[in-house]
């Protein structure tokens, strides 16, 4: 049999093992016959992947991550645009031209996300050729939500990194916390509350929360890095782990 066909066949017998059903062991058969491999030959090697997948489960599992790691990077690429260009072309810190965009999904009643701000400071300043690249995924609460809005009023007068900074430091978004963040940030108070009313600055969030669904994210922070993406404070170590693997694949 030709190292094709058999290529095939073997690919043929991995579905009708796992499955089981008439229709795949029919759909199965009739993808044989057209591969030019009669019934006897196709129960030989359906016999033999089986029984190398019993002596070999620990298969599976690597089949199964290689699968979801292929799978996050398509779904990371239909979107590339919606994740990393920055909201107003100013929520971001690092280099505006970095070889690698790191972008992170926050919320500011998270506390593993207030945790993450000594690492991104840290990562910029060993690596000055990244890109961190934030957007606002408020979804604890509605206090939530209203620092979130503020955040992109921030970057709408250039001052988004300042603001996220200092809100995170202040402590739990309150109606209070968010303005003196506001104020220390040097934030047009007057100016960034009518922003946070405007249907541009709701679309923003609810993109984000869009996104996030496509992504399976299930809480913050939750970051995408190249074609990858995790969800969870992965500290600096894994935040560098990232970085390495995204830049090693360009």
């Amino acid at each position: 049999m030709a190292g094709g066909g058999l290529a095939v066949a073997a690919a043929l017998g991995v579905w009708f093992w796992q499955s089981g059903s008439p229709s795949a062991t029919a759909e199965a058969s009739q993808a044989a016959l057209a591969a030019g491999i009669d019934a006897k030959e196709q129960a030989a090697i359906e016999a033999i992947v089986r029984d190398y997948i019993l002596k070999n489960p620990e298969i599976i599992p690597e089949a199964v991550e290689i699968l979801q790691t292929r799978q996050k990077a398509e779904a990371i690429n239909e979107i590339r645009a919606g994740i990393e260009a920055p909201f107003n072309g100013t929520a971001f810190a690092g280099n505006p031209n970095g070889d690698v965009i790191v972008v992170e999904y926050s919320d500011f009643a998270c506390p593993y996300c207030k945790q993450t701000t000594a690492d991104i400071d840290r990562v910029l300043k060993e690596d000055k050729n990244v890109k961190v690249v934030f957007r606002e995924l408020p979804i604890l609460s509605e206090a939530s939500n209203d620092a979130a809005l503020m955040a992109l009023a921030a970057a709408k007068q250039g001052k988004y990194y300042a603001f996220h900074k200092t809100m995170f430091a202040t402590g739990r978004p309150t109606p209070s916390t968010i303005e003196n963040a506001a104020r220390e940030a040097g934030l047009d108070l007057v100016e960034a509350r009518r922003f946070t009313k405007t249907p541009e600055a709701q679309k923003e969030v609810q993109n984000n929360i869009e996104i996030a669904r496509k992504l399976q994210f299930t809480g913050t922070p939750a970051w995408v890095v190249g074609n990858d993406s995790q969800v969870g404070a992965v500290g600096y170590d894994g935040l560098k782990e990232m970085i390495a693997k995204a830049r090693g694949s360009k």
